[in-house]
């Protein structure tokens, strides 16, 4: 499973995660799942699928980019939407491609395009996903 370094383990302030941490692998991959979003949604529910499709851009833009260790339940809110699988669709695969739909990504969440004033995540260096890599505080 390919760990994505430099993308946000979570959404700062929440439980919210976009990340795991390792594979399963006596059950392989979580299938990802399409889900619904209904309007009545709440709105820390519907900032976490801003989040997390914010840090797809920042990070991958419109290349394609595989699965890897991408939370499943996350994705599953974006699948087939704003986020759409390269070629065949296999959803318990940690090496599925998959490809921000630049176009659906700004008709569902034009706040993120805005020029003058995107919205802001409070990303900071702590809340990237750099568990692996050497520290320099000796942990």
């Amino acid at each position: 499973m390919l760990k994505h370094r430099g993308f946000p383990g979570r959404l700062p302030g929440t439980d919210f995660q976009f990340v795991i941490r390792r594979e399963n692998r006596k059950k392989g991959a979580t299938p990802i799942t399409r889900r619904e979003r209904f309007r009545d949604r709440k709105p820390a529910d519907r900032r976490a699928d801003a989040g997390f499709l914010a840090a797809l851009i920042q990070h991958f833009g419109e290349e394609p980019f595989v699965r890897g260790n991408l939370d499943a339940g996350r994705l599953g809110w974006l699948i087939g939407r704003e986020v759409k699988p390269v070629g065949a669709f296999d959803p318990a695969d940690y090496d599925q491609l998959l490809q921000v739909d630049m176009a659906a990504a700004e008709a569902s969440f034009p706040e993120l395009f805005a020029p003058d004033n995107p919205p802001d995540f409070g990303w900071d260096e702590d809340d990237w996903d750099e568990d692996d890599e050497d520290s320099t505080d000796g942990r």
